[in-house]
């Protein structure tokens, strides 16, 4: 199991495990796993981390469109965003890109989910690793990260 899945069992949340084969060539893992899980691409999420170069955050957006990077920034309270590099995020998170679980990261980050998911009984989660999602209520999903709050910091593609 993952850090993800242990930290749930731990804090006795209710979620589903959802396990696909993936792709070792795909590289858009949020459309693989809404498309191998049969699952409506909204209710999708993608985990991203950003840095205002003094710290990073966590960032939750559906698979369907992109992060708005000024927006998050006033979420967080800070100037301006970069999306942080794939080794900076697996060293951060302690999860490989493709499967970083907004849940059980190495250091707990202030996280924002776009208030889209607020509008799904479950929205869907890397658990932690590539070819497995975790669906999760949204607001059992913001319990267990840190200061999590629900913004608009999404756009369409």
């Amino acid at each position: 199991m993952t850090p993800a899945i242990d930290q749930l069992k731990k804090h006795k949340v209710s979620f589903t495990l959802h396990e696909y084969e993936h792709d070792t060539h795909c590289q858009n893992f949020g459309e693989e796993a809404a498309s191998k899980l049969n699952l409506a691409p909204e209710t999708v999420f993608k985990t991203l981390l950003v840095t205002d170069e003094k710290q990073f955050f966590v960032a939750i957006v559906p698979v369907t469109g992109q992060l708005n990077l000024k927006r998050a920034a006033s979420v967080f309270g800070v100037k301006k965003l970069r999306m942080a590099e794939a080794k900076e995020a697996q060293r951060i998170t302690g999860y490989l890109v493709g499967g970083i679980s907004p849940i059980g990261q190495k250091k707990a980050l202030i996280t924002c989910v776009d208030e889209s998911a607020q509008a799904y009984p479950k929205m869907y989660v890397s658990g932690g690793q590539r070819g497995l999602d975790i669906g999760i209520a949204p607001q059992d999903l913001s319990q267990l990260c840190r200061q999590t709050r629900f913004a608009n910091i999404a756009q369409n593609t």
